[in-house]
């Protein structure tokens, strides 16, 4: 490796990108060594406990190194590259690779260098928010083996002893790794069979069908038998068919909810009231809405009204928007709503918000909530975008779902959650008609919110959609 002075190589850290957040995966390089790179120039896309987030460079230059590969957990300080700000050529070196360890533990070590570089392309994540489509599958990478794991499980897979040379990475292209992960084959222990020594998809077939077809262990030698009866021997761990199992490693923003939701659901105590409402006029105000021309270019949906009600809601009962202070034993009462979206993205559930969406007029409302929208489904929510929310929205009716029991977002007093929007037969004006119907469901804290204040918002959201007009009288 060629030698860089201190005085014309600067290290990019690893940055806090939310607050008090201790670690990142690396999860898109948007560089390789000899790139020239300018001051603001997004450099890679990482993710944290909260959110994915691109990093922009502070200074120009040219890049000489990456110190962590693609898929790597790096902590908050750590040097993940080096950029040559004196403007010389960058020696040659090979691409990062992209297959990496689940996390970065010597930061004085860079990581070696395969011979295969990831190809180009985009990794297909579609963030979708609840209620507005169903989000994309994404492929999580297969963490690299280190040294001693490899050893380790070549040693289980009874290749002989524990080798004196751990054998190099293998070479196979994505779809061939994926499909070795899926049969739970090792390709360290696969013949290649293609040019180079690339690892094919027949050769991945042809070293899974052996494991599959293995035969029984022979009997015991007579020596060994004892006149004792036998008793069941319990099958060992290695003798499972992992090709009939997927294990998927909880961290980033799926780590953090799983967290989060369990320390909501055992602190707060949780209460949910139901309600089913006739929503017709609602659903027509909505087509009448998309027609207005105030109203046109924004996003006109079911959702918008019911965010819009739930906010009158609130303002006839403004101490449901509160918070619990456990330090000081006090009832935090928020003047402001900054109203909670959830939404479902391939990393796992994140839930921005709007902030001051009790002061927006409703093409305001429509135009926010747009803006969350398409945000979402490009991944670029910010960890700012989900903090400090009041109240919370789940649309579980998008999935075909009447209702649901929702788990408070952490630090919030409510969230409702709004079932699918179905046409059913109900009473109106004594006879049965087919009318949209809908239910929702409030679950609040019970430290904040008592039973007759619970009861109160929730028919207060259902009225205003079974009477839209109350949006004008009761604002």
């Amino acid at each position: 490796m060629t030698t860089m002075t201190e005085a014309s190589v600067r290290e990019f850290k690893m940055p806090d990108v939310g607050e008090g957040l201790t670690e990142a995966e690396i999860l898109k390089w948007y560089v390789q060594p000899g790139d020239t790179v300018t001051d603001g120039q997004v450099v890679c896309e990482v993710e944290t406990a909260k959110a994915a987030v691109e990093l922009p460079i502070p200074y120009d230059g040219v890049v000489r190194e990456l110190h962590f590969p693609e898929g790597t957990t790096v902590d908050v300080g750590m040097s993940i590259i080096a950029v040559d700000v004196s403007g010389g050529a960058a020696p040659a070196q090979a691409p990062a690779p992209t297959e990496a360890p689940a996390r970065a533990e010597v930061p004085a070590q860079a990581p070696e260098k395969p011979a295969e570089a990831k190809p180009e392309g985009g990794s297909g994540r579609q963030p979708v928010l609840v209620g507005y489509g169903v989000a994309a599958s994404s492929t999580k990478r297969r963490p690299r083996k280190s040294p001693a794991a490899a050893a380790v499980q070549a040693e289980l897979n009874g290749h002989g002893s524990t080798p004196a040379a751990v054998k190099e990475r293998p070479l196979a292209k994505p779809p061939v790794r994926k499909l070795a992960k899926d049969l739970g084959v090792d390709l360290t222990t696969v013949v290649p069979s293609g040019p180079d020594g690339i690892i094919t998809r027949e050769d991945v077939h042809a070293a899974a069908a052996p494991a599959q077809a293995a035969p029984p262990q022979p009997a015991p030698a007579p020596e060994q038998v004892t006149a004792a009866p036998s008793a069941p021997q319990p099958v060992a761990a290695a003798s499972y068919d992992t090709t009939r199992e997927t294990r998927i490693p909880v961290k980033g923003v799926r780590k953090a909810t799983a967290q989060a939701m369990v320390g909501s659901a055992f602190t707060a105590p949780h209460v949910t009231e139901f309600v089913t409402v006739d929503v017709t006029r609602t659903m027509k105000l909505v087509e009448e809405l998309k027609q207005d021309k105030d109203m046109q270019g924004l996003r006109v949906n079911p959702l918008l009204l019911i965010a819009k009600a739930l906010l009158v809601a609130i303002k006839r009962n403004p101490e449901v928007n509160a918070s619990w202070d456990e330090a000081a034993q006090e009832i935090v009462v928020k003047h402001y709503v900054n109203l909670g979206i959830a939404a479902a993205t391939p990393r796992g559930l994140i839930v921005p918000n709007v902030k001051d969406a009790h002061a927006k007029t409703l093409p305001q409302l429509a135009e926010s909530l747009g803006e969350l929208v398409a945000t979402a489904r490009e991944g670029k929510t910010s960890p700012a975008a989900m903090q400090g929310g009041t109240v919370t929205i789940t649309n579980v009716g998008v999935f075909g779902v009447d209702t649901g029991t929702p788990i408070l977002n952490p630090g919030e007093s409510a969230i409702l959650a709004v079932g699918a929007i179905k046409l059913q037969p109900w009473v109106h004006k004594g006879k049965v008609k087919p009318r949209q119907v809908t239910t929702l469901a409030l679950s609040f804290d019970h430290r904040l919110v008592d039973g007759e204040l619970g009861s109160k918002v929730l028919a207060d959201v259902a009225a205003v959609l079974e009477q839209p007009k109350r949006l004008i009288t009761w604002a």
